[in-house]
């Protein structure tokens, strides 16, 4: 019989996040206990804020439904290390919609990873190789879990930062956020040796390190750290407003596009319309653009409403000469 409260609520609780509904009957005999013992047991689940149903009948059943909040989960051996792997994966090679939030998720799992199970973690990712691991640097893990863990817990962040010449210096700073623009993360964080703002390529930062000291946070001269970022890119380029009309819903263009370029508003008419401004290359927006996977129409500027034609132009040519080839 399972006389520790703490460990048997933590035995019931991984039984019910398993996906189907369990009769008392069958709860108590897992747990070797009385069906009073469960029934007690599953009111002190609830009043941790764990959504238990009950259902009537001669034996009763009882299932974990969605709640209004999200409670602690209670994961197996494999469920953590399949769970760490993934949010490795994406966050060490800044793919979109990894973003500041997984990389957080990830900070708080492997802090609370026996070592044996961080082993598995880094052996399988060593092992593997992803497909789309896109054209952005891979970062380590750990310099991100660090950097995220600072952020919320608004503690300032040491490490050493190899500019884009290739000069090495210690920074010591306030972390703000992390972005990412869907090939590279950056940190924005207020330098306090320059006494300014900076944005920070994680891929050039080495030994980041929590000193333990907490601040108050500053306010951005932008509303977002995205918007600071966007600014920080192209400061000294020059830049230009752009909207573009999408045949497809918002969700499908938010997930498709980068955050940085703007974020689609819904037309009425089920397509949407992404208005924005950017100082990188036409030539990369218009790549960009072809990749949301839908049909667009560009309103503007003239100088990417002809740069679009011109890769449609190229595309077609290139899919004649290939078919011309495969025919051959």
């Amino acid at each position: 019989m399972t006389t520790d409260t703490p460990a048997r609520l933590l035995q019931l609780l991984s039984l019910l996040q398993t996906p189907r509904e369990w009769p008392g009957g069958e709860l108590a005999d897992r747990l070797r206990v009385s069906r009073r013992t469960v029934r007690r047991d599953i009111d002190r689940l609830r009043e941790l804020g764990y959504p238990v149903q009950a259902t009537k009948g001669t034996d009763g059943g009882y299932r974990l439904v969605a709640g209004k909040a999200m409670p602690p989960l209670v994961l197996d051996d494999e469920e953590a290390v399949a769970i760490a792997v993934g949010l490795r994966a994406g966050a060490g090679h800044a793919v979109e919609g990894v973003d500041e939030a997984s990389v957080r998720a990830l900070a708080k799992l492997e802090q609370v990873l026996p070592s044996r199970l961080r082993h598995r973690v880094s052996t399988l990712q060593a092992a593997t190789t992803p497909l789309t691991s896109g054209d952005g640097p891979s970062i380590a893990p750990e310099t991100l879990t660090v950097m995220a863990s600072t952020v919320a817990g608004r503690e300032r962040l040491r490490f050493a930062y190899r500019d884009k010449d290739g000069s090495a210096s210690r920074r010591l700073t306030e972390p703000h956020r992390l972005v990412s623009t869907g090939q590279r993360w950056y940190l924005v964080a207020y330098d306090l040796d320059r006494a300014d703002w900076r944005t920070f390529r994680v891929d050039r930062v080495s030994e980041p390190f929590a000193t333990g000291v907490r601040f108050a946070p500053r306010e951005l001269p932008t509303g977002s750290a995205a918007e600071y970022l966007r600014q920080s890119i192209h400061g000294r380029q020059e830049t230009y407003r752009f909207e573009v009309r999408f045949a497809a819903p918002v969700e499908q263009v938010s997930a498709r596009m980068p955050r940085m370029l703007g974020t689609p508003e819904d037309d009425g008419t089920g397509g949407c319309v992404l208005r924005g401004t950017t100082g990188g290359p036409v030539e990369w927006l218009a790549a960009r653009l072809a990749m949301a996977g839908c049909e667009f129409t560009v309103r503007g500027p003239g100088e990417l409403v002809n740069t679009v034609r011109e890769l449609g132009g190229r595309l077609s040519r290139a899919a004649a000469e290939t078919g011309g080839a495969d025919a051959g």
